[in-house]
């Protein structure tokens, strides 16, 4: 699939893979393993930011994949996302929808949605939100396995 079709149809919170279709090389070869998955790896899509134009530029759209979290003991201290454009010529494919049941905290800057959290429930949602504190953040519950989200009722968010 091409990053068009991950943008029009995944929804956020889907685990994509994304490949330029070289086999990886073996092990030994610790700089091409390197090389390598920087061009192929797996992500959870938190944002879809659409395309705009200006008057001396044109940005194409784009989807954002959170790749990433390192640090210990419970301490996050670099977050690693990688953004393509719908243009890309890397191959992406849905490896995991949410399940039925997860809860996704999603916040809102200029009517682009981006996920902050995907949860179990919707209790552990809360209790995320609880803890991280974001404004205008909503809590949504996946209602099928195609991937639907519905507002969570009576969520505090």
């Amino acid at each position: 699939m091409s990053a068009q079709h991950i943008y029009d149809t995944a929804p956020l919170g889907a685990l994509i893979r994304y490949s330029n279709g070289e086999p990886q090389p073996p092990a030994r070869f610790k700089r091409k393993v390197r090389a390598w998955e920087h061009f192929n790896g797996v992500g959870r899509l938190t944002q879809k930011q659409p395309g705009s134009a200006g008057r001396h530029y044109v940005l194409p759209a784009s989807i954002t994949l959170h790749v990433g979290s390192y640090g210990e003991n419970g301490c996050i201290v670099l977050e690693l996302s990688r953004s393509f454009h719908v243009g890309s010529d890397l191959t992406f494919t849905v490896a995991e929808l949410p399940p039925v049941g997860a809860a996704r905290v999603v916040t809102s800057w200029q009517e682009v949605d981006e996920l902050r959290h995907l949860a179990r429930d919707v209790a552990a949602a809360e209790a995320w939100l609880r803890e991280h504190q974001y404004s205008n953040a909503r809590i949504e519950v996946c209602i099928s396995d195609t991937g639907e989200f519905a507002p969570a009722m009576g969520a505090a968010a």
